[in-house]
């Protein structure tokens, strides 16, 4: 068996595209008899000139995804003065967005790993606001980028749902005069908290609906003017305990909260 063909793959990230495009290159080739040597973060020209020596010693490809207009054009020059065939795996794409699209490439590496984690972000979000949702476990006040506290049915889980998708980690704590509110949310800084609060009326209709929805009648406690008025007594006692900034969702579409809960959060967040 002869000596493995090298493929240097090189990047002003991580290099994980090139490596994908080159192990697909391969399976045309059953697979080959290709090493893959993988660099990574490149950003100095010494970096490039220590790959065009290595890949001239062993008669190896370069294939590369380099976005810094100055490394790129070292490696293309010293590719073609060293006789090595350097493959740009970015650039035909590039200049077809370029000139398809009329707009113009950021040149700044690791961008797509920005994306990658920014989805992440989102998606951990997310998971912790389903774990963490209508205070099932109370360890995720302590551990929630935005804690939302109010009475049945004034939208904290689809708020919670809302925010995380901007990636902000939001536990939800519902307020029921019968179950004391948990500890820890007197343990987190008022800035973290945000108390919901909604019209009576309001909230009657809404739970009305509710019942309606569930099969069950009008005439329940949950959804009576005097079972109303007891738990937003008690929902604002526990807010004025927490020291919570409080917003009023009556008649708010969820988009139209969430903004208003961000805004108030960057204005407690910069005192």
């Amino acid at each position: 068996m002869g000596e493995k063909e090298v493929v240097y793959v090189v990047s002003d990230s991580v290099g994980e595209t090139a490596e994908f495009v080159v192990k697909a290159v391969a399976t045309q080739f059953n697979g080959g008899n290709v090493e893959i040597r993988r660099s990574s973060y490149v950003d100095d020209l010494e970096d490039i000139e220590d790959i065009i020596l290595l890949a001239k010693r062993g008669k190896a490809i370069i294939a590369y995804t380099i976005v810094v207009p100055l490394l790129k054009e070292y490696l293309d020059r010293r590719a073609a003065e060293e006789n090595i065939n350097a493959v740009d795996l970015l650039s035909p794409l590039i200049n077809a967005f370029t000139t398809s699209f009329n707009k113009k490439p950021h040149h700044q590496p690791g961008l797509m790993r920005k994306l990658d984690e920014e989805y992440f972000r989102k998606i951990e979000a997310i998971e912790f606001a389903v774990k963490y949702d209508d205070g099932r476990d109370p360890r995720g006040i302590l551990k929630a980028d935005i804690v939302l506290i109010g009475v049945s049915r004034t939208s904290k889980t689809p708020l919670s749902m809302y925010l995380a998708h901007k990636r902000f980690k939001v536990a939800n704590v519902p307020l029921v005069p019968e179950v004391p509110a948990p500890d820890e949310l007197f343990q987190i800084p008022r800035k973290n908290c945000i108390g919901l609060i909604i019209s009576p009326d309001k909230l009657n209709q809404i739970r009305i609906e509710r019942l309606k929805a569930l099969g069950l009648g009008s005439k329940a406690s949950y959804a009576s003017f005097e079972r109303i008025l007891d738990e937003l007594d008690y929902a604002e006692k526990i807010m004025k305990r927490v020291g919570c900034p409080i917003i009023n969702v009556s008649n708010k579409a969820i988009e139209e909260t969430a903004g208003l809960i961000l805004e108030v959060l960057k204005k407690e967040r910069s005192l």
